[in-house]
């Protein structure tokens, strides 16, 4: 997946791995971080190789797009970078995890409801079966919760314990949740 931006040129990676513009030397795609400037969101630098052909749903050796680290990361101008670049807003993880899982996880609220809104399933299902509401539920999100409810996440999937996001929030006592 290697891209050579025809003016964008590198010399070694800061300690942040983060390239370096400079017209002494020409680019080692293959020393650029891509997913590294996805999580620190450098947007400038990542818009140059997008123009130049950087796939946007590229994968690191992990199996993360870059759409997913940007999540991870709550770089919300990066994810919009993404996006507008053509990257899947569902692309899943190994584990089948989606970019809005992963800011139910972390909790990250505009976030999630930005990718809602960019139309992020809130029914996708991942490999063990949790949707994005259970994980709200399972991490008290209620803001996210309510997101969800209100786009149309369907409040009877079950994990493979059979328990649905309503289920969990009464396990745990998230009595807000459970009134939602």
């Amino acid at each position: 997946m290697p891209c050579e931006p025809p003016h964008l040129i590198l010399i070694p990676l800061d300690e942040r791995r983060t390239p370096i513009a400079t017209d002494s030397q020409p680019i080692d795609p293959e020393k650029v971080d891509y997913h590294e400037i996805a999580r620190r969101g450098d947007t400038e630098v990542m818009e140059v190789f997008l123009e130049a052909g950087l796939p946007p749903d590229l994968v690191d050796h992990r199996g993360f797009t870059l759409l997913m680290i940007a999540t991870y990361s709550n770089q919300k101008e990066m994810v919009d970078l993404l996006l507008r670049a053509g990257a899947n807003v569902d692309a899943p993880d190994p584990s089948g995890n989606t970019p809005l899982m992963g800011v139910c996880f972390k909790g990250y609220e505009e976030l999630g409801l930005h990718l809602l809104e960019k139309g992020a399933d809130p029914d996708a299902q991942n490999h063990a079966g949790t949707t994005p509401l259970i994980m709200a539920a399972m991490f008290n999100r209620v803001r996210l919760t309510r997101a969800l409810l209100e786009r149309g996440a369907d409040p009877t999937i079950t994990d493979p314990r059979g328990a649905t996001a309503l289920d969990i929030a009464r396990s745990q006592d998230h009595a807000e949740l459970v009134e939602l």
